[in-house]
């Protein structure tokens, strides 16, 4: 046995580490349903605009990231965009709903849409705060 130096990892580094910790948790948790979801803004020539990627796991919608071009914002599109997934994942049986935004992004949409803050993390990334949010809802 021995330690590698640390350096930078390939796809199949982290789908090898990915198996064994989720073949791990898995031993305690059973098996759950996992999948990667997204939704993207696009015009008719194909150019995005815009989109939301999140993951369906332990029985939660995690949004990973929600992203419009500023040429877009403010028409109702992040709401759209959201409300998507989260469609999505309600008639796949989810009614948990996590995310984390930032000081410098949208904390006042996501407690629009109904997310509650959990938890801050102070000077995350540096000079800001990473706060993070749910929502549970009835099926």
């Amino acid at each position: 046995m021995q330690l590698t130096i640390p350096a930078l990892p390939t796809d199949e580094d982290f789908e090898i580490l990915k198996h064994g910790l989720n073949t791990y948790k898995e031993s305690f948790t059973s098996i759950l349903p996992r999948e990667k979801i997204s939704s993207f803004i696009e015009d008719s020539s194909g150019t995005v605009f815009g989109g939301i990627l999140g993951e369906i796991k332990w029985g939660w919608l995690y949004i990973e990231d929600l992203w419009i071009d500023a040429a877009i914002r403010n028409n109702d599109w992040g709401s759209k965009l959201l409300g998507t997934l989260e469609e999505y994942a309600r008639l796949k049986g989810v009614t948990s709903y996590r995310l984390e935004t930032t000081s410098f992004q949208t904390l006042g949409f996501y407690t629009k849409m109904g997310y509650t803050q959990f938890g801050e993390l102070l000077d995350y990334p540096p000079g800001h705060t990473s706060y993070f949010l749910k929502k549970q809802v009835a099926l």
